[in-house]
């Protein structure tokens, strides 16, 4: 009987706590949100797993010495996964739309708004019993409101470390919804009329441009900006081993194989941080709340930004492509592309969201940049 009594205890269902379960119902969430909805499954498949595995009891897989705890430890704790990331989209991305038309860089700068209100509104929230932000923990969590997951674990590494597992887990959340949060924002804001106006075409970039470019952004990141080097160093050596032409066995791999590697270890080390014990706090859902008010204000000042360029333009310009302002590549993009055809079935603005979207990805990570200046 006492064996009995020992299995019995030692199984899954008499050790389960109510938080786990909640956790575990979330990472189910997210799981058929990637495999029956199609939201951005690279992300929320592994994340969704991952919160399932950290949450089984007794299991300890999540904790010290287990796999997921340690795929956190080597790869988020220690900053790498972000930059490997940063130079797989690099290899991915495409500056084309951005040389063809340099403006989109004021939509990038725009949709930044975001993290620093979300700043502002961290600090502000000191003033919630139980709630307690320093001004480097603050950053940190403003920095979600860029929608670039690997960003925010850049920055939160360096200045909130016990923040990191909840910064990444609402950092990374919002990236994969951004086909739901983004659209009632982008139709809030503009008229049919507006989503309705059709873009002329862009010019030709050649093969030298396209080169000179990234070096004469890490020229100047180097010049101005130092601390962001680490992230815009390694998009621009991505996205150099993709123009070049010369080392494409380098650029197949860092857009294919070992982008993908990295990116299920990262969603397994994020989903690992939504165990109940860590997530289910007053602090973490705080966080969850900024981020999303961050993410808004980001695509809001993105579109009115684009609103604006449009009446000062000889050239029309479709408001809905500042949304695309904010650096989750391409998924923003493909996002204006989605409203912009509801409204014209012949609208195609994805390559001149294309432009906002890059420039979303080098602004969050000059943001990031200035705030690792001014509080690390």
């Amino acid at each position: 009987m006492d064996a009995v009594t020992t299995l019995i205890a030692s199984t899954g269902l008499m050790n389960f706590t109510a938080g786990q379960a909640v956790m575990m119902l979330v990472g189910f969430t997210l799981l058929y949100l990637a495999i029956a909805r199609g939201f951005e499954p690279l992300l929320l498949l592994p994340i969704g797993f991952g919160a399932v595995l950290t949450n089984i009891p007794l299991a300890g897989m999540g904790e010290p010495g287990g796999l997921l705890y340690m795929i956190y430890e080597v790869g988020i704790g220690t900053g790498i996964f972000p930059l490997l990331i940063f130079m797989g989209v690099g290899a991915m991305t495409d500056f084309g739309a951005l040389i063809a038309n340099p403006r989109m860089l004021l939509l990038g700068a725009a949709a930044q708004f975001g993290i620093f209100a979300t700043l502002l509104g961290a600090i502000a929230l000191n003033a919630v019993p139980g709630l307690s932000f320093t001004l480097k923990e603050a950053s940190a969590i403003a920095i979600i409101g860029g929608a670039d997951g690997p960003t925010a674990i850049f920055l939160a590494s360096k200045l909130a470390p016990d923040l990191l597992g909840a910064i990444a887990v609402a950092a990374y959340s919002y990236m994969a919804l951004v086909p739901i949060i983004q659209p009632p924002i982008m139709r809030a804001l503009t008229s049919k009329a507006e989503r309705n106006i059709e873009m002329v075409q862009l010019r030709t970039v050649s093969k030298k441009e396209k080169i000179v470019f990234p070096l004469a952004v890490l020229l100047l990141t180097i010049l101005l900006l130092p601390s962001a080097a680490p992230l815009i160093g390694m998009f621009c050596l991505g996205n150099l081993m993709r123009e070049c032409g010369v080392v494409e066995r380098l650029s197949k791999t860092s857009q294919n194989e070992l982008i993908n590697i990295v990116t299920i270890f990262l969603g397994l080390a994020v989903g690992s941080r939504l165990s109940a014990d860590k997530f289910l706090t007053l602090q973490t859902l705080g966080i969850l709340v900024l981020g999303a008010v961050a993410f808004a204000i980001g695509t809001a000042s993105g579109v009115l930004m684009a609103k604006l360029m449009g009446k000062l333009s000889k050239q029309p310009i479709n408001p809905l492509i500042g949304a695309a302002g904010v650096s989750a590549v391409p998924m923003a993009a493909r996002v204006v592309n989605k409203v912009g055809l509801e409204a014209n079935p012949h609208n195609f603005l994805l390559m001149h969201a294309m432009g906002p979207n890059v420039a979303g990805v080098i602004g969050s990570a000059v943001a990031a940049g200035i705030l690792l200046a001014l509080v690390g």
